[in-house]
């Protein structure tokens, strides 16, 4: 989400009605007590970072603990000169987002919130099976779900544009979800990503990843004997939801161990959360039980988006089929890193379920997989490797055209500059205040990531 944020904001401020756009996130911890928690990032474009008094990055769990904080510090930005918005989007149903959106209320911002499925969702499977006298963990998970549903709700009472990711073919998940929905109108916004753009050092330090990546077992890396053999690759946080560990199961399971490689990008490098830490711990774990899964398996921590975009690249020219990107998530909602491997021309495949349906069709520029289960994921990625080396490279053509022609940054800046003029020039309810608008009829805009 930060790398959209990041490339979202300048070309937001390239469109006409957007005079300035604030990109506010949470500082984290080992950033707080820095003096440049604010950063320009191209035109009229600013990174603001909210500090927090929190030992490990803000998620749902933690998030109602810091509103009045994040409510205090959203206030001081907001009183600045000149970046007092004329609306504020927010992304996530959590308690930051209901932070930022009250204060900007009180400032007398319009508020944009993209809704989606979840967190209902997440509490339909999550609790369906357990009794009425659940207790501990799960009782626990139950209030948390309960109370993120309650925040949506109130967002979307709230807010004065509802922007909405496209659902897949067919699906009614969020009407079904938010019934209210019935009587408001959604901005249906696809999501996209920046172009990358080549620079001088690229070729260095591509050949650097790869020599990292075939640098043996005591370079975090793999055997150079196993370079040519083909390569799954997955680049995404380390989190349970991500199913890291289901990938890896599928792929033991399916004997692919026996027949190609696997690359696991992700995770911080030097301070992992709890997730993480557990997450790679399982890893592990799993591998160590198989001496040729761990030893064609490799597990980097996290990389810069320009590097990740740059070994995506490098791989991409060793030509179809050697290498294929697999996503699998219990769900994307869309699936940036996705469209980035396609954009780099490799074949990819993503889960049924969520946005990546949206714009794979299977078969024709990319695969979607059934990532319910270790079983079906497995079935799915042996037919993902046995696919003719020709239709691979039919779908990593057409998916780099798909992301080209459909899903660039521009285009959903675009987009998103109209819905928020048009909103900005409704008028207010009687109850709420009025502000002035920028020069020229421009608009200040904020986003929180």
């Amino acid at each position: 989400m930060s790398v959209l944020l990041t490339g979202l904001g300048p070309s937001l401020t390239a469109q006409n009605s957007v005079a300035r756009v604030l990109t506010l996130t949470t500082a984290r911890p080992t950033e707080a007590d820095r003096c440049d928690l604010a950063q320009p990032s191209g035109r009229s474009h600013l990174l603001v970072r909210l500090p927090v008094d929190s030992p490990q990055p803000l998620d749902p769990h933690t998030a109602v603990e810091h509103q009045a904080a994040l409510a205090w510090w959203t206030a001081r930005i907001f009183e600045l000169p000149g970046y007092r918005p004329d609306i504020t989007h927010v992304r996530f149903a959590d308690d930051a987002s209901l932070a930022v959106a009250r204060t900007a209320r009180r400032r007398g911002a319009k508020l944009a919130f993209t809704v989606t499925p979840d967190p209902h969702r997440t509490i339909d499977e999550r609790h369906a099976g357990l009794p009425p006298e659940h207790t501990g963990d799960a009782a626990r998970a139950l209030r948390l779900d309960l109370h993120r549903i309650f925040v949506a709700d109130c967002l979307v009472a709230r807010a004065d544009l509802l922007v909405a990711m496209p659902a897949a073919p067919g699906g009614q998940e969020l009407a079904a979800h938010f019934p209210q929905l019935a009587e408001r109108p959604v901005h249906i916004q696809p999501e996209g990503i920046a172009p990358f753009h080549p620079a001088a050092a690229d070729d260095d330090t591509a050949h650097g990843q790869l020599a990292r990546l075939y640098g043996g077992a005591s370079a975090s890396g793999l055997e150079a004997e196993d370079r040519e053999l083909p390569l799954l690759l997955c680049v995404g946080r380390l989190h349970p939801v991500k199913q890291q560990e289901h990938l890896v199961k599928a792929w033991v399971l399916a004997g692919l161990h026996h027949r190609t490689t696997l690359l696991l990008v992700g995770g911080s490098p030097t301070v992992p959360t709890p997730d993480e830490a557990a997450v790679r711990a399982r890893l592990a774990q799993h591998l160590a039980t198989d001496p040729v899964a761990e030893r064609r398996a490799a597990l980097w921590p996290a990389l810069p988006n320009r590097q990740v975009r740059l070994l995506e690249r490098a791989l991409a020219q060793r030509g179809p089929g050697t290498v294929l990107y697999v996503c699998p998530s219990a769900k994307e909602e869309f699936g940036l890193a996705v469209l980035e491997a396609m954009e780099a021309g490799l074949p990819v495949a993503a889960p049924q379920r969520g946005g990546a349906s949206h714009y794979l069709h299977d078969g024709v520029n990319g695969r979607l997989l059934a990532t319910h289960s270790v079983e079906r994921l497995a079935d799915g990625l042996r037919s993902l490797v046995s696919t003719p080396v020709p239709e691979l490279a039919a779908m990593a053509e057409a998916g780099a055209a798909t992301v080209r022609e459909r899903l660039g940054i521009d285009a959903m800046a675009a987009s998103l500059a109209d819905a928020y003029r048009t909103t900005c020039g409704a008028s207010r309810p009687a109850d709420q205040p009025q502000r002035a608008e920028g020069k020229s009829g421009e608009r200040d805009v904020t986003g929180r990531s």
